[in-house]
């Protein structure tokens, strides 16, 4: 049985929920909106539309779910990094979630520049928010173990 911080994983949910809102906000929002192809006016029509709405809130709930999963497999590989590094606490999960990123994230995102014909900046973006996300996930649950 592996041992898991069931809080630790929601705190972490809600903080990659927390960043997101920054990153592809006051952070990166006009840029990300612009490489998307939106604007803000679509933006405004989306959010005062009842199936937009419904959309949003849709994603946002699903997004939640993906980061709940998301912390808990990147728990298991804090438990894995610290018997086979032995490493822990916030450095631990430091490394967990660089390597995760690393491994899985950026290689997957970079489909965005090479297949769909997206700008390195976009994908910049987009990986950089999984990166720091999954280092403040890492952090957050190597600190609780």
């Amino acid at each position: 049985m592996v041992p898991i911080n069931y809080v630790a994983v929601l705190v972490a949910a809600v903080a990659a929920m927390v960043l997101g809102y920054v990153w592809y906000g006051p952070l990166f929002g006009k840029q990300w909106m612009a490489f998307m192809g939106m604007t803000p006016e679509t933006m405004e029509k989306m959010k005062n539309d009842p199936a937009g709405k419904n959309k949003m809130y849709f994603g946002y709930g699903a997004q939640f779910v993906g980061a709940l999963v998301m912390a808990y497999v990147l728990a298991h590989s804090l438990v894995f990094a610290s018997a086979y590094m032995n490493v822990s606490g916030a450095i631990g999960g430091l490394q967990a979630g660089f390597w995760s990123w690393l491994g899985f994230v950026a290689p997957t995102t970079m489909g965005m520049v090479l297949w769909e014909g997206k700008p390195w900046t976009l994908w910049m973006i987009v990986a950089g928010y999984w990166l720091v996300n999954l280092l403040l996930m890492g952090v957050i649950m190597g600190a609780w173990m």
